[in-house]
């Protein structure tokens, strides 16, 4: 005997209906974090304020899709020098609950705030005097009443046509928990220097790299006298293989005086002054250039050659002593290539604001 549900003919969706679904989705999610941004009271500074007095971790909790935005939130914390970690409410019930330490700080994720393994902590925190900040929807639950601190997320219909998978909820948990973690940081006076001490690897610390780890040193640099003629640089400074196309010069004491490029030498052709080749060549460079220092970060380098529209800064040390060369062909090697498209935008757009 066979099922009548099996004979039911499949219903086909258009690939339209599918965008404009998708559509509805997505803007019904942006809807609800657009409730949220406009519903935040104190309770976030009283939250923020506990989390950044916090002497131990910040233990993120939560069952279910809550736990897993959880995980996400921790790890945001803790790229952000925030020390985190999650707790599973049912393995803390079994042991787990040692990972918790005085001085800590709970935040407990439930979006009814009714969820059974997250209310069956909480006796357990309150002995161990451990602070809880509640993320939920209201303050008219279990979890909320027994919490120090309660953020509210609001309620929200979930998205889709079943309207039953926790969407909407879960995006306004996250982007809360980013909030908090975000804010934290910020008030704690954490820099891109800190963020890339927490990201030394992949595409992320690469980019977060300080000028010394990519500038070209030694024999790929060109260093002469301000003194020397144009002729004398080019013939006695000439370097093969890898090397900068521009020439830094200094001054008797081996400071950074000025700047010479191959443009600057295309220049005195182009304009039929051959003769300044045999005069010294401090009379030609550019003096003073923009420059650099080793320890900058690249994301300010690159904001600094972007703005200024330039291939090569010399990078000097305290004294102004050339210690490399900072070139464009080297960057291009390290960045995203849509991070410096997009650098290359904000720099026109300041421009044209500017003009």
């Amino acid at each position: 005997m066979t099922d009548g549900l099996s004979k039911r003919p499949v219903i086909s969706i258009s690939e339209a209906d599918q965008l404009q679904e998708a559509r509805n989705i997505i803007r019904q999610e942006s809807l609800a974090l657009q409730s949220l941004s406009e519903s935040l009271t104190d309770s976030f500074c009283d939250a923020t304020r506990m989390i950044r007095s916090c002497r131990g971790s910040v233990v993120v909790t939560g069952v279910g899709k809550a736990g897993l935005i959880g995980q996400k939130i921790v790890a945001t914390f803790s790229s952000l020098g925030t020390r985190s970690h999650f707790i599973h409410p049912t393995e803390a019930l079994h042991g787990d609950l040692g990972c918790v330490a005085v001085g800590d700080v709970l935040l407990a994720l439930s979006n009814s705030g009714e969820s059974e393994e997250v209310l069956r902590l909480l006796p357990s925190l309150r002995r161990m005097h451990i602070p809880v900040i509640a993320l939920t929807r209201d303050v008219d639950n279990p979890l909320a009443r027994h919490s120090d601190v309660v953020i509210c997320i609001g309620r929200h219909s979930e998205a889709g046509s079943l309207g039953l998978a926790p969407s909407c909820s879960t995006t306004a948990m996250l982007a809360m928990g980013d909030a908090l973690a975000l804010v934290v940081s910020q008030l704690r006076g954490f820099t891109a220097r800190d963020f890339a001490m927490f990201h030394p690897a992949g595409n992320l610390g690469r980019q977060l790299k300080p000028v010394r780890e990519i500038m070209r040193t030694g024999p790929q640099v060109r260093v002469a006298l301000e003194t020397e003629t144009v002729r004398q640089v080019m013939i006695n400074h000439s370097k093969p293989g890898r090397r900068t196309g521009a020439v830094i010069l200094t001054s008797e004491d081996g400071r950074l005086t000025g700047l010479f490029t191959d443009s600057d030498l295309a220049r005195l052709f182009e304009h039929r002054r051959d003769e300044q080749l045999d005069q010294q060549i401090r009379h030609v460079m550019t003096v003073n250039p923009i420059t650099i220092k080793p320890d900058v970060l690249l994301p300010q380098a690159i904001h600094l050659m972007s703005e200024r529209k330039l291939s090569e800064i010399p990078v000097i040390d305290a004294h102004r002593n050339p210690v490399g060369m900072l070139d464009i062909t080297d960057v291009l090697q390290v960045v995203d290539p849509a991070y410096l498209e997009a650098e290359n935008r904000s720099s026109s757009a300041t421009l044209r604001h500017a003009g």
